[in-house]
């Protein structure tokens, strides 16, 4: 048996049950979908309601626990070809697909019903973004780089759920910040992208603009920082939109998405690891950091 066989079945059995289930609802990114839902909940909502608050974060974890456990039931084959997704549960034989998708279906339900509490609309987006995320995106990233513009869907929709969980209709200011998720994931999903390039490749995802010779495009970088850009608009029309923003909270807004779009421009003059992980990491704080910008506002 060859060391990195007796490596990989140390690795599975040092995983106990409730990391599993930690795994398979990939609860790091399940927090960070719920945070930037509970972050728009505060901007739209002139007064909190804990009840209607705690219906919102529970509604939101739920939901996305389940879209992230049927997402790996549907990809436990290809998570096996990548390093960073082979020891899984599902992909490493510690679960069966039956329980897997027994605990999403229980997490869907209660995710629905807690929305439920709130309003009707927030329920049909919260389900519209369980089914484009598990049935369309996930299969998706196999066939075309299209993905990410779908995937970037359901993930600029807590915010979404955010405002309409307070208003109780869609509003300009939901929709605004809606815009501003969706252009913020593009530059997050290709820095992640060039830097699992290799495993997304094993795996036959397509998640990056490739040259005809199987590179990365050259202008990612480029591309980045472009998307950053189109979210200074958004920015500027939230205040017709309701934000009310200081003239030193808009700009700072405004200030913080430059920096956003320099390091898709820095990566772009220097295509290295480190440009990429900059980008990488940017995008992890630029979002909590410019909803709580609003919130100030």
């Amino acid at each position: 048996m060859s060391r990195a066989t007796v490596k990989d079945i140390a690795l599975q059995k040092s995983y106990s049950k409730f990391e599993d289930y930690y795994i398979l609802t990939k609860f790091r990114l399940s927090l960070m979908v719920v945070l930037s839902s509970g972050l728009a909940y505060l901007i739209a909502s002139p007064v909190f309601h804990v009840p209607t608050f705690l219906c919102l974060v529970l509604g939101g974890f739920f939901i996305t626990f389940a879209s992230n456990g049927i997402n790996q039931v549907l990809e436990r084959e290809y998570d096996k070809e990548m390093e960073r997704t082979k020891h899984r549960p599902l992909a490493a034989g510690r679960m069966k697909v039956s329980e897997a998708i027994l605990i999403s279906g229980i997490m869907l339900v209660l995710g629905v019903l807690f929305l439920a509490m709130t309003n009707p609309i927030s329920v049909l987006l919260g389900t519209l973004a369980f089914i484009l995320y598990a049935f369309v995106y996930t299969p998706l990233k196999r066939y075309s780089t299209l993905s990410v513009a779908v995937g970037a869907i359901p993930g600029a929709l807590p915010v979404l759920i955010g405002t309409t969980v307070q208003s109780g209709e869609l509003t300009l200011l939901g929709l605004t910040l809606f815009g501003i998720q969706f252009f913020w994931q593009f530059p997050h999903f290709w820095a992640i992208g060039v830097l699992a390039f290799d495993d997304y490749r094993n795996a036959g995802y397509k998640l990056l603009p490739i040259t005809s010779s199987g590179t990365i495009d050259q202008n990612i970088g480029m591309y980045s920082a472009l998307y950053a850009m189109c979210i200074i608009p958004l920015v500027i029309f939230t205040n017709a939109a309701g934000a009310q923003l200081s003239f030193w909270i808009l700009t700072s807004v405004v200030v913080v998405t430059l920096v956003y779009a320099y390091f898709g421009i820095a990566f772009q003059f220097r295509p290295e690891r480190k440009q990429a992980l900059n980008l990488m990491f940017s995008s992890f704080f630029y979002l909590p950091v410019i909803l709580t910008l609003y919130i100030l506002g």
